[in-house]
């Protein structure tokens, strides 16, 4: 083995290490997210990059919107995987003020062409907020 050979050997494996760091990184970390209000609704948007409607899940759960997306990698025939820089179980939530009072189960979910997330819930007029085990998502 030369010197050279050697040199790019570490390099290979430098280069493989940090996206697999990468990829953990971005695996443990909150997808990056939006809480807007208006008189009906608060509108959550999330960042959902690469996602398809089946590989996210929405949960309404103890006033917050907790999302989970579960990717897959697409395979293409002849090329080798040399970086993996994506995360591909990726997480995020967003809690609702402490006063907010909604309907989960009239909540909606519509992921865009673009990579976002909105999960849509309505305000309720009075009474205790309920708890919704899953919010569906809209085609």
């Amino acid at each position: 083995m030369t010197f050279s050979d050697l040199g790019s050997a570490l390099g290979n494996t430098l280069y493989r290490g940090i996206g697999r760091a990468s990829s953990q990184v971005q695996e443990i970390r909150s997808l990056s997210v939006d809480l807007l209000e208006d008189d009906e609704s608060y509108l959550v948007v999330f960042d959902a990059p690469g996602a398809e409607k089946e590989d996210v899940q929405v949960r309404y759960l103890d006033g917050s919107v907790r999302i989970r997306i579960d990717r897959f990698r697409t395979y293409h025939d002849g090329f080798e995987m040399r970086f993996p820089g994506r995360g591909m179980a990726l997480d995020g939530e967003a809690e609702l003020p402490d006063d907010a009072i909604v309907d989960p189960d009239a909540g909606t979910a519509r992921l865009t062409e673009h990579g976002t997330l909105h999960v849509e819930i309505p305000k309720e007029e009075s009474g205790p907020g309920a708890e919704a085990d899953a919010i569906e998502i809209e085609d």
